[in-house]
């Protein structure tokens, strides 16, 4: 499968794509993977036990996969998402990809993101969701409130694109949700430096996930819908 099948630029200004600047840069853009493709990718999506990101590993993907994050890295198109939330030449930066195939209530929290990212794109690959907010990502204005939206929440179907520039007051997060919540996540960071530390912290956390999956999933049941962490990455 062709990247140009699978990603264009250009698609990135439809009419219904939103792109705020206040009070941080933002873009959610719907309907950028062709329909044609979504059988491919649910069938090569990774089978992870645990819940949570992990780093990308083309051997426990399929091609599709494998094509579309060599399409969500391919230059033109980084710096497309770059130009739309005022960087330049974002795709000089180092890219560190994850994938997420179902999460648990612990994940969610309102957080900003650490200072080592410059920028954060979630790429959903859900062929459907729940008719309830729960699990939906939303950007906000406080790091206390998570109904404090600055957009409408972003539901994680299928071909929807949404990316923000990392600020001190880029605060995201969703409510409550257990389940399969299908994501490639690419993260521009600082260095090499901030790229290499991260990859090993995901492999060890991906370890200690498998020894201690029951916890992980009751330390989450009963957070507060609107509670918050410094930094991290569970969108």
């Amino acid at each position: 499968m062709p990247e140009a099948a699978l990603l264009d630029p250009a698609n990135l200004a439809r009419p219904d794509t939103l792109n705020g600047q206040v009070p941080f840069a933002f873009l959610v853009a719907r309907d950028q993977l062709p329909p044609q493709a979504r059988a491919e990718l649910e069938r090569d999506f990774p089978k992870y036990a645990e819940a949570g990101f992990f780093p990308h590993d083309p051997r426990e993907c399929g091609p599709s996969i494998n094509a579309l994050v060599d399409a969500l890295l391919a230059p033109a198109f980084v710096d497309a998402v770059g130009a739309r939330l005022g960087i330049d030449g974002l795709a000089r930066y180092p890219a560190m990809v994850t994938l997420c195939r179902s999460v648990n209530k612990r994940h969610g929290t309102i957080h900003t993101d650490s200072r080592s990212k410059v920028v954060t794109a979630l790429l959903y690959l859900n062929p459907a969701w729940p008719d309830t907010s729960d699990g939906c990502l939303r950007f906000l204005s406080r790091i206390d409130d998570i109904d404090a939206t600055i957009a409408p929440e972003v539901k994680p179907l299928y071909g929807v694109l949404a990316a923000f520039k990392r600020a001190d007051n880029s605060f995201h997060g969703y409510l409550p949700f257990e389940g399969e919540r299908r994501i490639i996540q690419v993260a521009w960071l600082r260095n090499e430096r901030e790229l290499e530390r991260k990859t090993r912290r995901g492999l060890a956390t991906r370890f200690f996930k498998k020894l201690a999956r029951g916890l992980d999933r009751k330390l989450g049941a009963g957070r507060d819908r609107s509670a918050a962490h410094p930094d991290g990455a569970r969108m």
